[in-house]
């Protein structure tokens, strides 16, 4: 959600779609750039780095090469990912005592195996499929790092003894009595009972933005009395003085005006969600160097303020388009939801008239193949070129949300609507789009048919009247009564 909306850019003009960005292949992702030659000794390889095609690292004393840009995570070494990394020289020391995985294998060893899928998981196993390899094959090996997880006859294995809510990557390697063959391409799974978004996402209340930062912000005991609503999504959460979390980046977690908003909420029955980024400000996700870190930083919110949900709103160039703040906050999330199993996570996003955007695809396909368990995926149907027919293109942005939640998570429609949520703008947009409180009981109407698990809108702030009054941060820009939107998100 945007605090501030002057721009002229809007998430309309990303109209690049994605249909099926690969959700078993995580290493796929990355922003290839030139290959340059590099003179500086190799660094050793690191987990949680950002890497470039032409960087070169040392790991068990060999080199390699970047064909892929990527950020680096734990079991993505390189002798373990041969999409990603080409071995180059022995760097000085003893190589790793797993063959290379791109060196050439023995004469008569079978041809690579195809690239494994998952093909189900459980609390404590994952199952896995692949294509045959060619010449003649004795059996398989599944491979996590250099440890053989299973073997196999055929082309599937179940790896079994896993832990709960556990990531894990593989690769398969065929062989025969000459030897064994190249190791395919990696596959990442995790196990089931995380106990959030890879299972029910589940209902949440009706909850309007709150920001205390401007646009005269109303008491909320106030707007609960008066339309029945319990619960507020609190913004914004921002970077304070590095991965610091602050309220807009200079408030207090506790002691100011947000806490105390968050108190009187509590005291009158409620309870709130709060939002982390938004539009513009100093975000965490760029000022946290690590998955860790920001983990970290969340976790100080929630330990402040036990809110019933956390949202990441992921938003404009240095969080949403930003590959490597985006697998940043994702595993991040992992920890925060081993930490916090009974708080409901979301992530919020800009949307085209058709479903997600290039990076919403990327998004969500992402999501599943690090195994993050996320509630809910809420798009922000407004500054989209709803145009005239702001009901119309909302329902066609929710259908196209659903589809890659289907695509990329192999779920039923009734359960990626339960894991979908709608944010919308209440009266005028920054295009001036107008969303009327019709449209608006229209959409909550949809939302409560299809089984939504979330409704929202900026903001509690705007839900008052201006008719003819522009697009501004206290009032809707056209004629209703105070806090109507309100009342009709609380019937969600």
């Amino acid at each position: 959600m945007r605090a501030s909306r002057t721009i002229t850019a809007t998430l309309a003009a990303l109209t690049l779609s994605v249909a099926g960005v690969a959700a078993t292949a995580p290493v796929a992702y990355g922003e290839a750039a030139a290959t340059t030659s590099v003179t500086a000794a190799a660094s050793a390889w690191q987990a949680w780095t950002a890497y470039k095609t032409g960087d070169r690292v040392t790991y068990n004393g060999v080199e390699y090469e970047c064909i892929q840009g990527h950020t680096s995570l734990p079991g993505w070494e390189p002798s373990n990912v041969p999409a990603l990394w080409k071995v180059t020289g022995g760097g000085g020391g003893t190589p790793s005592p797993s063959p290379s995985p791109t060196s050439k294998p023995p004469a008569g060893v079978p041809g690579t195996p195809g690239t494994p899928s998952v093909t189900g998981t459980t609390n404590n196993s994952i199952s896995l499929r692949w294509g045959a390899s060619s010449g003649t094959v004795t059996g398989y090996r599944v491979y996590e790092g250099t440890t053989v997880a299973a073997t196999a006859g055929g082309t599937s294995a179940t790896i079994s003894g896993l832990g709960v809510c556990t990531t894990h990557t593989y690769t398969v390697k065929a062989y025969n009595s000459s030897g064994e063959s190249v190791a395919s391409s990696a596959v990442t799974a995790t196990t089931a009972g995380c106990g959030g978004g890879g299972g029910g996402g589940g209902k949440m209340p009706g909850a309007p933005y709150l920001y205390t930062g401007w646009g005269s912000p109303p008491s909320p005991v106030t707007v609960m009395n008066a339309t029945g609503i319990k619960e507020f999504t609190m913004a914004f959460m921002l970077a304070s003085g590095g991965c610091n979390p602050a309220w807009d980046g200079q408030r207090p977690l506790l002691g100011g005006q947000d806490a105390a908003a968050i108190s009187q909420i509590k005291g009158a029955g409620g309870n709130v969600q709060i939002s982390f980024g938004g539009w513009s400000g100093n975000k965490l996700g760029p000022n946290c160097s690590t998955p860790a870190a920001y983990a970290d930083a969340v976790q100080k919110v929630i330990d402040a303020h036990k809110p019933a949900a956390v949202d990441f709103d992921i938003e404009n160039s240095d969080e949403f388009e930003n590959t490597t703040v985006q697998d940043r906050i994702l595993n991040a999330l992992k920890i925060v939801r081993q930490k916090n199993p009974n708080v409901k996570i979301i992530v919020t996003f800009g949307t085209a008239t058709t479903g997600p955007t290039y990076y919403g695809t990327r998004l969500i396909n992402q999501a599943k193949a690090l195994g993050v368990d996320i509630d809910n995926y809420t798009i922000m149907p407004f500054d989209f070129g709803g145009g005239a027919d702001m009901y119309g293109n909302t329902v066609s942005a929710a259908e196209g949300l659903k589809n890659a939640l289907k695509s990329a998570w192999g779920w039923s429609d009734t359960t990626a609507y339960a894991h979908m949520g709608i944010s919308g703008m209440n009266g005028l947009s920054d295009q001036r789009e107008l969303t009327s409180l019709e449209t608006w009981t229209k959409i909550r109407d949809y939302a409560k048919s299809k089984g939504l698990g979330r409704l929202a809108f900026w903001s509690v702030n705007r839900d008052r009247p201006c008719p003819n009054g522009g697009v501004s941060e206290n009032c809707s820009g056209i004629a209703q009564n105070d806090w109507d939107f309100t009342r009709v998100t609380a019937g969600f």
